[in-house]
């Protein structure tokens, strides 16, 4: 797996120059280059503090991260916005924006692990399901009113997974399976036309905000130019800095969310096959360590982190095809911000950890 993320990362590094070059540089190492490589070591260090950690200590500190996680949570309310939203807390010494809820997600996946080992004899009643659904919720609803519907599609299905293999109520979830299945159909037919968007926008209003549905709207300029900057790309693209499209500031955020869409056209089909296929093999490697695990708490921390690298992936290329609403979830390790590297290192090590000791318990 550590040669899959250092190809990722490489793959990061070329997109966002060619997305980021200016009139007065146009070199490899822009200033977002320089940054993305700052955020690469930390991230290095992450992973090889949380490798050799041993995971098993986390259970001790689970409730004081998510004791912390609530209040940064909250605390987001009381600073002031920023780009219209509360989302990030800004660091003016070292000039980072931290944002809370990309840390949540490793945070809940803990949590959530911690209740399930705790409770594992009682998690086939209803009450005991129902008082995990309920931390979960907690987060869930801070996070989805930033707003930040990116990490709130995340977070179900992390949920979703661990509880199915804890053998939790199974009308629990089965409810929430069909309520993510008829969410997953109800998506699909909006955006491939089958409803239309406008006609079904006076019957939402009913009980949704218009900012809230507009979020479903399959044809906002984003949606329409990341599938225009895939499609230029054809089979071979169109060559590395030679975007038509992207560099030319047409596609918005080109070098963050857009980072699949301003590959795909530099590389086109064959680019987008191998990138599939180390994330492909990254995802694989991380359910094999939930299969090869023998510790319980272990095994479910596990498939909580390969949920959350698998639902990263698929949402973002997602939103980038045109299936999914844009929602501000990154690519892993190959988007261009801090918080995401670190938080996808911290994963990652976790998962090595776990691994490393798979067979001690």
């Amino acid at each position: 797996m550590i040669l899959l993320i250092f190809i990722l990362m490489i793959i990061s590094l070329f997109v966002i120059s060619s997305m980021t070059e200016t009139i007065e540089y146009s070199g490899f190492l822009t200033s977002y280059v320089k940054n993305q490589i700052q955020w690469f070591v930390l991230g290095w260090v992450v992973f090889i503090f949380f490798a050799g950690f041993d995971y098993r200590k986390l259970y001790q500190y689970t409730w004081v991260f998510y004791f912390v996680m609530i209040v940064l949570l909250l605390g987001l309310y009381i600073a002031a916005p920023i780009q219209s939203v509360h989302r990030w807390y800004r660091i003016p010494l070292i000039g980072m924006n931290v944002q809370p809820s990309e840390y949540a997600k490793l945070i809940v996946v803990m949590c959530i692990a911690w209740y399930i080992e705790k409770n594992q004899n009682s998690m086939h009643n209803f009450s005991a399901t129902l008082m995990l659904l309920f931390f979960v919720l907690v987060p869930f609803i801070l996070i989805l009113k930033q707003p930040d519907l990116g990490t709130a599609l995340v977070l179900y299905p992390i949920t979703l997974i661990m509880l199915y293999f804890s053998n939790a109520h199974k009308k629990t979830i089965r409810v929430m399976t069909y309520l993510i299945l008829v969410s997953i159909v109800f998506i699909g037919l909006i955006f491939s036309n089958v409803l239309p968007h406008e006609k079904m926008k006076p019957f939402f209003l009913n009980f949704l905000k218009e900012y809230q549905y507009e979020r479903l709207n399959p044809s906002t300029y984003h949606q329409n130019a990341s599938k225009t900057a895939i499609a230029i790309g054809g089979i071979f693209g169109t060559g590395y800095k030679k975007s038509e499209f992207a560099a030319q500031k047409w596609l918005p955020a080109a070098h963050t969310d857009s980072a699949f869409a301003a590959f795909a056209e530099q590389f086109g089909l064959f680019g987008l096959l191998i990138l599939l296929i180390i994330f492909y093999a990254i995802v694989h490697l991380s359910f094999s360590i939930v299969l090869q695990t023998k510790d319980y708490y272990g095994r479910l921390i596990a498939s909580g982190i390969a949920v959350y690298l698998a639902m990263h992936i698929i949402v973002n290329i997602g939103m980038m095809c045109g299936f999914l609403p844009i929602s501000g979830v990154p690519l892993l390790l190959i988007t261009y911000g801090g918080n995401s590297v670190l938080t996808t290192m911290a994963a990652l090590g976790i998962l090595q950890s776990i691994y490393s000791r798979r067979v001690r318990f």
